[in-house]
C-alpha cells in the first residue's frame, strides 16, 4: 500500500511541474485565523472557475494553477465575500471583515453567538458573546445546542462521548475542562461525524480554541471554587506560563478536596418458579482528593517548525466510598423472607504518569505531525463490606466480604499524519501504533467469590487516507481507514483462547457542504466501531450484597455503527437530525449468577440485538435588548427489541430533552443566567424512564480590575426536582432506580495576570487505547 501512495505521490508531482504555487493566509477582523473559508482562483477576464480549496484550521491554503491571468476570491459565511487580482505567488495574509446583514433585525451584533456549518463542524463563536462569561469550559459546553459536559465528560446528542481537543492538542485530563476559563475561548468546533483521520472508536469531537496572547513574559491564572451540596468540594488551580521569542514554558498545579453522597432506592424483581422481589435503601458518602501537575516545554523554530514534550502526573492520595448503610428487604411470593444490612468501605487510590513528544513541522508542500506517547498507571479497589441478615424465624447471621483488585496499565503509542495539497484539494494520510498491557488481579479472602489473575496484551495498528475539496460553494471531503487490533487475554499466565480475538476492519468516511444563499446545509456519513473498555471486559466481580453482584465479561464483542447525519444554519436558526444503526447493542443486564444460586442477580455487560436511532436537534438563539435567550429542542427515537419477563417487547417510546437559557446584561458589568431544563419519560436501550423530570439553574458573574479579577455564584437544580425514575428490564428481571437530587451551589473566584497561550502542539498518540483504560 506505501508504494502504491508513494506511486501516486511521484505521479502528481510530475503531472504539476509547470504549475504554479500559490500560498496565503485568511484571518477575520481581528486578525485571527480564520479556518474553512473558501478560497477560489477564477479566470480572467470570464471569471471560470479555475480551482479551488478551504483554508485549514490556522487559516492557510495552497492552491496550484498553469493558468496566468487569475483572480482570487475569498469568502466565509458571516463575512463580506473579498475579490483580489492574483499578482505574486505569495499572496499574504487576508483579512475578511464581518458581513452585518446576517444578523436579524432584533440582533445586537456581536453579542450573539452564532451558530454555523464549516466544513465538517458545528462552529459557535465565543469571543465577543455572552458565551464569554459561561464560567469554566465545562459550563460554556453545556450551553452549545446539543452538548452536555458534566466534570470534562462530553456527550454530543445524537453521537455520544466526545473527544476534546484544546488548539490542536487532546485533552488529556477530564479536569482540564474544569481548569479552562470561558473568557479565554475564541470558538468551539462540534464534529458529530467524525473523519477517517480520527480513530474509528471516536463518535464525535469538539474542538476548542482559546485567544490568541498578547505579549511575552510570565503570566498566570490563579482559580479558588468552593461548592456545597451535601458537604463541602474546594478546588485550587494555578497555571503559569513564561514565553520569550520561541520559547515556551507551561505548567498547571491543581487540586481537589471533594465531598459527595450516593442515595438511592432499588426494587428488583426476579421472576423465577417463585416471585423474589430485593428492596435496597441505598446510602453512601464519598471523600476525593486528587492532585495534578503537568509541565510542558515547547521550542517554535519558526512559523514552520516547532518540537516539544509534556509530562503529567495525576494523583488520588485519597478516595473512599463509605457504604452506611445498605437496608436490603427480601420477599418471596410477596411473603417476607429476609432482611439484611450491608456497612463498608471501598477505596480507590490511583497514580499516572504520562508523557508526549511531538513534531509539527512543514517541508515546502508537505506538512508533517508526528506524536509519541507513555502511560503508566496504577489503581487500586479494596473493598471491605461487614454483611448481617435475618431470614424469618432464624437468629441473626453476619458475614464480612473483603476483595482486593489492582490494576496496573502499561501504554506506548506513536502517530504521523502528513498531509500536502493535491488536485486542488488537501490530501491526508497517516499510521498510528499503540501497545497496551494490562495486568489484573483480584483476591477474596473469604473465597465467596472466584480470584483472578488475567493480563491483557493488545497491539493496534491503523492507516487512513483522507482527501478535502472545494468544488465551486460545494465542499467535499472522503475518507478511509484501516484498522488491526490484537488482543491476547491471559489468565493465571495461560493464554485464553476463546477470549483473545484479532479483528481487521475498514470504515469509510464521506462529508459534503453546501451554502444555499444564508443557509448551510451539510450532509455527513460515518462508519465506526465501539469496542468494550477494559472494565467492561473484566472478570472479577463487585459485591453489593447476598443477593446482588456486578462484574464484567471478558466475551464481549465490539459493536459497529453506521451514522447517517444532516445539519442546516440560518442565522439564528441551527438543525441537526442523525440516524444510528448499530450492530451488537452493549447493555447491561441483571442474569443468574449461577444454575446454583438463581435467586442472586449478576448485573453484567452482554451484546444483545441491533438498534436504530433517530436524533433531532433545533436550536433557536437570539438577542432582544439586554435579554439573550436560546432554546433547544432535542428528540430521541429508538427501534430497539428488549427480552422482558413479559416476552419481547419494542421499546419504541420517544423522549424529549429540552433547555431554555437566558442571559440578562444587568448594570454595573453584571452578568446573570436563568437555565430550565427538563427530560420526558421514553425508552433508552433497555431502559424505560417513567418519570419526568427537570431542573432550573443560575449563575450571577462580576469582574473587577478590568476583568483580571471575576466573582462568580451558581446554582444548579434549586427545586431538587431533577430526579427521574427508570425501569431496567432483563428477560426474568426488573430493576427499578430512584436515584435522589440534590440542589448544589458554586463559589468561584478568579485571578489572571498577563495570561499568554502555551504554543504547545502535542496532540498525542494512542488515544483510544488510553479511554479503554
Amino acid at each position: 500500500m506505501f508504494r502504491l501512495l508513494m506511486s501516486l505521490y511521484l505521479l502528481c508531482g510530475l503531472c504539476s511541474v509547470s504549475a504554479q504555487t500559490f500560498t496565503g493566509k485568511v484571518v477575520d477582523e481581528k486578525s485571527q485565523p480564520l479556518p474553512y473559508a473558501n478560497v477560489v482562483l477564477l479566470s480572467l477576464p470570464d471569471s471560470a472557475f479555475v480551482t479551488g480549496t478551504v483554508s485549514d484550521e490556522s487559516g492557510a491554503f495552497i492552491l496550484r494553477s498553469e493558468k496566468p491571468d487569475l483572480l482570487l476570491r475569498v469568502s466565509s459565511i458571516g463575512y463580506a465575500t473579498l475579490y483580489n487580482k492574483v499578482e505574486k505567488s505569495n499572496l499574504g495574509t487576508i483579512q475578511l471583515m464581518s458581513d452585518a446583514q446576517l444578523l436579524g433585525e432584533v440582533v445586537v451584533k456581536g453579542d450573539l453567538p452564532k451558530v454555523q456549518l464549516k466544513g465538517d463542524a458545528q462552529v459557535t463563536n465565543v469571543q465577543g458573546t455572552i458565551l464569554e462569561k459561561a464560567g469554566t469550559g465545562n459550563d460554556l459546553l453545556s450551553k452549545l445546542p446539543g452538548v452536555s459536559a458534566d466534570e470534562g465528560a462530553v456527550n454530543v446528542f445524537g453521537s455520544g462521548a466526545a473527544e476534546i481537543y484544546i488548539n490542536g492538542r487532546k485533552m488529556r485530563n477530564a479536569s482540564e475542562l474544569d481548569q479552562l476559563s470561558s473568557d479565554n475561548v475564541k470558538r468551539v468546533e462540534v464534529v458529530r461525524n467524525p473523519g477517517a483521520r480520527y480513530d474509528a472508536t471516536v463518535k464525535a469531537v469538539v474542538r476548542i480554541y482559546t485567544k490568541k496572547a498578547q505579549g511575552e513574559g510570565f503570566g498566570f491564572n490563579n482559580r479558588f471554587v468552593a461548592k456545597y451540596q451535601y458537604d463541602w468540594t474546594t478546588v485550587e488551580q494555578f497555571n503559569f506560563n513564561y514565553r520569550k521569542g520561541g520559547f515556551d514554558l507551561g505548567g498547571i498545579l491543581f487540586g481537589t478536596d471533594i465531598h459527595t453522597e450516593d442515595n438511592k432506592r432499588l426494587v428488583q424483581h426476579t421472576f423465577l418458579d417463585k416471585v423474589w422481589r430485593q428492596e435496597n435503601d441505598f446510602h453512601a458518602i464519598s471523600h476525593d482528593q486528587y492532585a495534578n501537575a503537568m509541565l510542558s516545554l515547547n521550542y517554535q523554530f519558526d512559523e514552520n517548525h516547532s518540537l516539544g514534550a509534556r509530562y503529567e502526573l495525576d494523583r488520588t492520595p485519597k478516595s473512599v466510598y463509605t457504604i452506611d448503610p445498605v437496608y436490603s428487604r427480601v420477599f418471596q411470593d410477596d411473603t417476607f423472607y429476609e432482611e439484611n444490612t450491608s456497612r463498608g468501605t471501598q477505596r480507590y487510590p490511583a497514580t499516572s504518569h504520562a508523557l508526549n513528544v511531538y513534531y509539527n513541522g512543514q517541508l515546502g508542500d508537505w506538512n508533517i505531525d508526528f506524536n509519541a506517547d507513555g502511560l503508566w498507571s496504577y489503581t487500586k479497589s479494596l473493598q471491605d463490606v461487614t454483611e448481617q441478615y435475618t431470614t424469618e424465624g432464624s437468629p441473626l447471621q453476619e458475614q464480612a466480604i473483603t476483595t482486593d483488585n489492582k490494576n496496573e496499565n502499561t501504554l506506548y503509542a506513536a502517530k504521523l499524519v502528513v498531509s500536502r495539497p493535491l488536485g486542488g484539494g488537501n490530501f491526508s494520510f497517516g499510521s498510528e501504533y499503540a501497545y497496551t498491557d494490562r495486568v489484573t488481579d483480584y483476591v477474596n479472602d473469604q473465597g465467596v467469590l472466584d480470584d483472578v489473575h488475567s493480563n491483557i496484551r493488545e497491539n493496534a495498528v491503523s492507516a487512513f487516507a483522507e482527501y478535502a475539496r472545494s468544488f465551486g460553494n460545494l465542499q467535499a471531503q472522503v475518507g478511509v481507514r484501516y484498522e488491526h487490533l490484537a488482543s491476547n487475554y491471559y489468565e493465571g499466565g495461560v493464554r485464553i483462547g476463546e477470549q483473545s480475538r484479532t479483528y481487521d476492519n475498514v470504515f469509510p468516511t464521506v462529508s459534503l457542504a453546501l451554502p444555499v444563499g444564508k443557509t448551510q446545509l451539510s450532509l455527513n456519513y460515518t462508519g465506526g466501531i465501539e469496542r468494550p473498555s477494559y472494565g467492561l471486559l473484566r472478570s472479577d466481580i463487585h459485591y453489593v450484597n447476598r443477593y446482588t453482584y456486578e462484574g464484567g465479561n471478558p466475551l464481549l464483542q465490539p459493536s459497529f455503527i453506521n451514522r447517517l447525519s444532516a445539519d442546516a444554519s440560518y442565522k439564528w436558526i441551527y438543525f441537526n437530525a442523525s440516524y444510528v444503526h448499530t450492530k451488537d447493542v452493549v447493555i447491561q443486564i441483571s442474569e443468574a449468577y449461577s444454575d446454583d444460586n438463581p435467586s442472586v442477580s449478576m448485573f453484567v455487560p452482554v451484546n444483545k440485538f441491533d438498534s436504530d436511532k433517530l436524533y433531532a436537534t433545533l436550536s433557536l438563539s437570539l438577542t432582544i435588548g439586554i435579554w439573550s435567550p436560546q432554546l433547544t429542542l432535542m428528540l430521541l427515537q429508538q427501534w430497539y427489541k428488549v427480552d422482558t419477563p413479559d416476552g419481547l417487547k419494542n421499546f419504541n417510546n420517544p423522549m424529549g430533552n429540552f433547555s431554555w437559557n437566558n442571559h440578562f446584561r444587568l448594570p454595573w458589568g453584571i452578568g446573570l443566567d436563568v437555565d430550565l431544563s427538563a427530560i420526558t419519560a421514553g425508552s433508552q436501550d433497555n431502559w424505560q424512564q417513567t418519570e419526568a423530570g427537570w431542573s432550573a439553574d443560575f449563575s450571577i458573574l462580576k469582574t473587577f480590575l478590568n476583568e483580571r479579577l471575576s466573582l462568580q455564584l451558581q446554582g444548579t437544580d434549586l427545586f431538587n426536582s431533577s430526579q427521574a425514575r427508570a425501569v431496567q428490564y432483563n428477560s426474568k428481571r426488573t430493576t427499578m432506580l430512584d436515584q435522589q437530587a440534590r440542589r448544589s451551589f458554586r463559589l468561584t473566584l478568579r485571578y489572571k495576570f498577563n495570561v499568554t497561550k502555551s504554543k504547545y502542539k502535542g496532540t498525542g498518540a494512542g488515544q483510544e487505547q488510553r479511554s479503554r483504560m
